[in-house]
């Protein structure tokens, strides 16, 4: 990657331990990034920050992964933010679901943390 851009990343995690792994995993990649760890407040952190990929559970407190992809697909200023999704049920109904909401990807927990940064990575260039 060029010095040019420089990518962000929101993580919408509320499980401490997860997020303080993907925020090494942020950290170490060069990747601007911050955290939400409550579904209600994710969407006016998405609106404020503009990030170029919002790292998404599934299982949040007051507002769900899929409800916020949803908003997301349907607010025309955040339609173009890239989704990724992780969930612990890491299910093909999950999976199908997310992607039908509008995900661009899907990463089940427990995840290699190689696995996720290619992921970030695949979705970030692409």
């Amino acid at each position: 990657m060029d010095g040019a851009k420089q990518y962000s990343v929101l993580v919408v995690e509320d499980e401490d331990n997860i997020a303080l792994a993907l925020d090494y995993l942020m950290t170490r990649e060069g990747y601007a990034h911050d955290r939400v760890a409550n579904g209600g407040a994710a969407l006016a952190r998405i609106r404020d920050m503009r990030p170029d990929l919002v790292l998404l559970d599934v299982m949040l407190p007051e507002m769900s992964g899929y409800e916020i992809c949803q908003a997301m697909r349907l607010d025309p200023d955040l339609a173009g933010i890239k989704i990724l999704m992780m969930t612990a049920r890491g299910s093909a109904i999950e999976r199908k679901k997310g992607l039908a909401l509008g995900a661009d990807g899907f990463i089940s927990k427990p995840f290699e943390l190689g696995e996720l940064r290619a992921e970030v990575r695949r979705l970030l260039e692409s």
